[in-house]
């Protein structure tokens, strides 16, 4: 006989599950219990959201899914804001809850949390489990629909009476079988010669790349893409890093923080290529003005994308990294050079901002300087705020990652989401950006780091504000600040080496370079705290 707890760690091993953020109460424990008896590394974060924001940084960089774990009652609903996180940048998640026992739910027992119901608006899917002979099953069809398709968050609740049930034998499905889910991954090729097409008479096409790009590992096809047609490149905050930012047919991010250059090439194209983009109101405030000066191809796994935001002249559903490789292969560069030069006065134009200060330490090129000196393949984790738009805007990706939460904007994401792509990808490097107000939020973790020795560097931009909301106070509210000013700061040098990781503070851009470089090269953790003024713009 084996017991439904046993089956759940079974079903983990069988889909190569070798690290699980959580935390543990009593409608879990029988799980936690078999869990122990496992090679797989449980990582104990210190509140549960930042286990689901620890699997995302994990998923996002190994590539699969990653793996969270709550109790029941306010277990789970601390994970809902992560889960939510997930759900809007389309991460793959595999979040086990435990629940109170089956025949008591809907009696409101200690601890009892409708969270399937409570999540149902931001999950792919969820299970509540029913029988233990069910659990096979369940955890084959979670971990497929999670990764295929547009990835996303599924949620599996087991109460703790199945995890208890026994059954006769285990047997895992070889594949899972769903009715009514069959993503579409080869684009339509009638659409593709349509877009081609139009490629081949267009005067100004443009490239707009999304995150739909990087979770499908599309970045050489587009890449390749861009550099058969000759078509420039712009990106939407989650689409950094498929194309380095020094390359020159990168024109950098769009938006209400992005370049200048960017934005006024997708205003004057007269053809734009979104690619895995759903171009929301940060990345496009008017697409409908958009749509009426140029056509517009989408490419998306998703076709409920297509269209939602911007009107689309010619749509193509499937799997990106199939449909660009066949665009690369088929395309001809018929870009005038006109409009490419014009592009190219855009960037001359509009050169990077900020100057290094003495008195301070200027972000934007601090960030710059950072980028210069970290490996290739790092991994840079933002958080939520001016820190975000300062890293989008000048941090160089090359063949690493940038993440960040770009969807629900998740303040205090950037300190696990770091210390889960450390687990995926021990050997690179990996730095957390973030503000004096979102560190407060997951500080919290640095116990997670110590504890599991997580070679995590964080860089805390200190201004004593909520500087995003500064601005907007100042820009639409005459500059009437409230609620924004953070008189209640740590000594954050001192907090950190309280939890015995080294930290340094840094108050001019030549002493911020010295402390990188150090924290670069220092084994373990480090905290690097730099003094920024708090008037300094996020563009």
């Amino acid at each position: 006989m084996i017991s439904g707890a046993e089956i759940m760690v079974k079903c983990l091993e069988a889909e190569g599950v070798s690290v699980a953020f959580g935390y543990p109460g009593a409608a879990i424990c029988p799980f936690y219990d078999e869990l122990l008896k496992t090679n797989i590394r449980h990582v104990l974060v210190r509140e549960e959201q930042n286990a689901a924001h620890a699997a995302n940084g994990y998923a996002r960089s190994a590539g699969k899914p990653g793996v969270c774990i709550a109790t029941s009652g306010p277990g789970a609903t601390n994970l809902i804001t992560g889960i939510a996180t997930a759900y809007m940048d389309s991460v793959p998640l595999i979040c086990i809850t435990g629940q109170v026992s089956s025949e008591l739910l809907g009696r409101d027992v200690f601890q009892e949390a409708d969270i399937t119901g409570a999540c149902e608006a931001f999950t792919k899917h969820s299970y509540l489990v029913k029988k233990a002979a069910d659990l096979p099953t369940v955890f084959r069809e979670a971990f497929h629909i999670a990764s295929t398709g547009r990835p996303g968050p599924v949620l599996i609740d087991v109460p703790i009476d199945i995890q208890l049930e026994t059954v006769p034998e285990f047997s895992y499905p070889a594949k899972a079988s769903i009715a009514g889910y069959k993503p579409r991954t080869q684009g339509h090729a009638m659409q593709i010669k349509k877009a081609l097409a139009a490629i081949g008479e267009a005067q100004r096409p443009l490239i707009c790349c999304g995150g739909g790009v990087v979770l499908a590992g599309a970045r050489n096809e587009l890449v390749a893409f861009a550099q058969n047609s000759g078509i420039p490149v712009c990106a939407t905050m989650m689409g950094i890093g498929v194309v380095p930012m020094d390359s020159e047919f990168y024109l950098g991010m769009i938006g209400m923080h992005g370049r200048t250059g960017a934005n006024l090439a997708m205003q004057q194209a007269d053809l734009v290529i979104l690619c895995g983009a759903r171009v929301g109101d940060r990345a496009v405030s008017a697409p409908q003005q958009i749509a009426e000066k140029a056509k517009i191809i989408h490419i998306d796994i998703d076709p409920a994308e297509i269209g939602k935001n911007m009107p689309v002249h010619i749509p193509i559903v499937g799997d990106i990294r199939l449909v660009l490789s066949t665009l690369a292969g088929q395309v001809r560069n018929t870009v005038p050079e006109a409009w490419l030069e014009t592009l190219r006065g855009y960037k001359r134009k509009h050169p990077p901002r900020g100057e290094a200060r003495t008195d301070s330490v200027e972000p934007r090129v601090f960030i710059r300087d950072l980028s210069a000196m970290m490996e290739e393949d790092a991994i840079l984790a933002a958080d939520v705020g001016q820190n975000q738009i300062w890293s989008a805007r000048n941090f160089n990706v090359k063949e690493g990652r940038f993440l960040t939460s770009g969807g629900l904007g998740t303040m205090g994401y950037s300190i696990p989401a770091a210390i889960g792509a450390k687990l995926a990808k021990p050997k690179r490097q990996v730095v957390a950006v973030c503000g004096d107000g979102s560190f407060q939020m997951s500080m919290c973790e640095l116990g997670t780091i110590c504890q599991d020795q997580v070679d995590v560097k964080i860089i805390l931009m200190q201004n004593g504000r909520l500087g995003m909301v500064k601005e907007l106070q100042d820009r639409l509210y005459g500059g009437r600040h409230i609620a924004t000013t953070l008189d209640g700061n740590p000594d954050f040098v001192k907090l950190a080496e309280a939890y015995g990781i080294r930290a340094r503070l840094a108050a001019s851009n030549e002493e911020a370079k010295a402390c990188a470089a150090e924290m670069l090269q220092t084994k373990g953790p480090y905290l690097l705290v730099c003094t920024v003024d708090p008037s300094t713009p996020s563009i």
